[in-house]
């Protein structure tokens, strides 16, 4: 249920900083993490804001201090994929 809050949060425009979410720039530009406490987990929702969309580019658990490189590849490939189609729709 908060991830779904927030989600709508960002998509009505709300600027959400920590503890809620964070800049991934490590990704691309305009990319962040959500942060999702469970009980037994901590989730991540790696997201890019575009002009008309929150673009969902992970959610993966988190497990160690640091992003892993294989979750990052991930999102850069789907990011690149992302801004390719919508560069083709102009």
């Amino acid at each position: 249920m908060e991830a779904g809050l927030l989600l709508r949060q960002l998509q009505q425009g709300l600027v959400l900083g920590l503890p809620h979410s964070r800049p991934m720039s490590v990704i691309g530009g305009q990319c962040h993490e959500l942060r999702i406490v469970d009980r037994d987990q901590t989730w991540r929702i790696a997201y890019y804001i575009a002009p008309d969309a929150i673009v969902i580019l992970d959610v993966f658990s988190k497990k160690t201090p640091t992003t892993p490189a294989k979750t990052l590849e991930i999102c850069r490939k789907r990011l690149s994929a992302y801004l390719r189609a919508m560069a083709g729709k102009e």
